[in-house]
């Protein structure tokens, strides 16, 4: 019943949401609260724009192995043998469907530069958590959190079982 008041009555929620005064001082535990917060949307956001973005940077890598193992020794050498020519082909093979299925993620039309709404989206939010963080704890905040994600991430990898 409550759901559909609100459903019926959204406009006059939205306006009492966006009316709402700034406030100018916190208590410190709302100050604790909003870090928190404003910690778990950076960390979200990011988590999904970097689904998208390392594709990007681990195809500068995988073009960098290709580059090597091609031009290897064993790959050049007609003793080489078949099988290992395949994995290096292979592997080829990989990094070009790994572009174009991130081509799709991150581009709604590659050829005009025009991205996909869920990825604009993402990166104007993102941009917008930077200045939140910023604006509600400062800059030297925004560098924490900065730091405290990419230590968990690489905790992660670190510690990840999946790959072994």
């Amino acid at each position: 019943m409550y759901m559909i008041m609100l459903l019926q009555n959204k406009d006059k929620v939205a306006n009492i949401l966006f009316d709402m005064p700034k406030k100018k001082y916190f208590t410190p535990n709302e100050k604790k609260i909003l870090r928190r917060y404003l910690i778990w949307c950076y960390k979200t956001t990011k988590e999904s724009l970097d689904r998208v973005e390392r594709y990007f940077t681990q195809l500068h890598v995988d073009g960098y192995l290709f580059d090597q193992l091609s031009h290897s020794l064993e790959y050049r050498s007609a003793k080489s043998s078949l099988e290992y020519k395949a994995l290096v082909d292979n592997f080829q093979n990989y990094m070009q469907n790994k572009e174009e299925n991130v081509l799709k993620k991150k581009f709604f039309d590659q050829k005009l530069g025009l991205l996909n709404s869920d990825y604009q989206y993402l990166r104007n939010r993102f941009a917008s958590l930077e200045k939140a963080i910023g604006h509600f704890l400062g800059k030297k905040e925004l560098a924490v959190i900065e730091r405290l994600y990419e230590e968990e991430m690489t905790r992660r990898i670190l510690e990840a079982k999946e790959h072994s």
